[in-house]
């Protein structure tokens, strides 16, 4: 009985397809709650900045072509590409390759905190490459924190923990640029003193345009550590901003309590994760040590520049140098530091390139720059499959590692997930006995 009437359900939905809705595909699902639709909100917000950005980027270009017409320098901008030895660019793409993978490995160390974290390789390669790609294309960075935390919220990681994840994360990466230029001063800041003692920029001396940019990064990772450590009183100065806007009406009541909620929840996580991460001091130990390197095959970018010129150049002064422009990248709050760093790189290595400057400048801002953005935006939606911890997976290396050095093949253990054998030959069976 109830197959006629089946029948006549299909046919009735066939006929009336036209005017009923259909269902078009699987259901979109978000993992997260409200936090991270906001996260992922705002990164469709960076990306709308990024339109923003390509308009400056397209400004500063055709400024930088018009400059060297006008300055005659044209024909040496060609005659330096002329005798440009491509080997040197290759290993210099090469070294910021390694930038992206030490920026990997130092969340892996990070993430592997959590023994059964479902934040996968694949996964954090997607968070790195956005940050590479928003660091560059929002106007000082600020696309950066909510495209990686949306990022590990969608690999299974809960806002708060994807939150506390990131803040680790971006505390050691600022700490790094002024710990690694600290070091480099330390061993070059004769050089510096002696090239650039009557070297004056807008007016100003150079020593103290180096003392401010060391300000701004000392006033960035000091509020960081501040969060960190003082969150009540952090969260009270930050309640009074918030009332004060409120009572001189810049801010009205929804927006008041949704940044009020907003501020309460980011100190919190980031003052817990601090903490967290202080009683695993080895780790966060190996994850700063990572992050020095990484920036170091960035900084190193201007050395493979020189030498693809021919030019003689000295690894340790390109890397002070090379931090230094970055430092004054980070306090202009232009997407990638526009302006900041052509100034800050032809006055620090005007004297290296002399004639070739002009040719270094649009290599090493391709290099470091352009390219990484070409080569992010097609990663960014990278995703881990296996559903395997970063700290299981690392513990089943080691074993198997240890079993190959002692030729025990049999007890080598293979990766989680789902794994599915047939049955051979009972398809073949069944046939035979069907003929049968």
């Amino acid at each position: 009985m109830s197959r006629p009437t089946d029948e006549h359900q299909a046919q009735t939905e066939r006929a009336g397809g036209a005017s009923q809705p259909r269902r078009s595909g699987a259901p979109k699902l978000y993992v997260g709650d409200a936090w991270s639709s906001r996260d992922r909100d705002a990164d469709r917000s960076s990306l709308k900045q990024v339109r923003f950005t390509f308009v400056i980027l397209a400004v500063v270009a055709v400024a930088y072509v018009v400059y060297l017409v006008l300055s005659g320098q044209a024909d040496d901008f060609f005659r330096a590409l002329v005798g440009v030895d491509l080997r040197w660019i290759v290993a210099g793409i090469a070294c910021f390759l390694l930038y992206y993978v030490f920026g990997v490995l130092a969340f892996a160390v990070l993430a592997a905190l959590d023994h059964n974290s479902p934040v996968g390789y694949r996964d954090l390669m997607s968070v790195e490459t956005s940050g590479v790609f928003f660091m560059r294309l929002t106007p000082g960075g600020a696309g950066v924190i909510p495209s990686q935390i949306y990022r590990l919220t969608r690999a299974g990681l809960s806002f708060a923990d994807a939150t506390a994840l990131q803040s680790v994360r971006f505390t050691l990466y600022e700490a790094g640029e002024g710990i690694f230029a600290a070091i480099m001063l330390a061993f070059c800041g004769g050089y510096f003193l002696k090239t650039f003692a009557d070297v004056r920029i807008l007016g100003l001396d150079v020593t103290w345009i180096g003392i401010f940019i060391f300000a701004v990064k000392f006033v960035q990772v000091s509020g960081a550590i501040l969060i960190c450590l003082l969150p009540g009183p952090i969260k009270v100065i930050a309640h009074a901003g918030l009332r004060a806007g409120r009572t001189v009406r810049v801010l009205n009541e929804d927006r008041y309590q949704r940044l009020l909620d907003t501020v309460d929840t980011q100190v919190d996580t980031f003052a817990r994760a601090f903490r967290n991460g202080a009683a695993h001091w080895r780790v966060m130990l190996v994850a700063e040590l990572i992050t020095l390197l990484q920036l170091g095959c960035m900084y190193a970018l201007p050395y493979f520049v020189l030498r693809s010129f021919g030019l003689e150049a000295d690894l340790l002064i390109c890397l002070a140098s090379g931090s230094l422009v970055e430092l004054l990248v980070n306090a202009i709050p232009l997407p990638g530091g526009a302006g900041g760093a052509e100034v800050g790189f032809t006055y620090l290595f005007g004297n290296m390139f002399g004639w070739h400057l002009s040719a270094g400048l649009v290599i090493w801002r391709s290099v470091e720059y352009l390219l990484p953005v070409l080569i992010a935006a097609p990663c960014m939606g990278m995703r881990s499959a296996s559903g395997e911890s970063i700290y299981h997976r690392a513990m089943r290396w080691r074993a198997n590692l240890g079993r190959l050095i002692r030729r025990d093949r049999s007890g080598i253990e293979r990766p989680q997930g789902i794994s599915y054998k047939p049955q051979r030959g009972k398809g073949k069976k069944r046939d035979k006995r069907n003929k049968g």
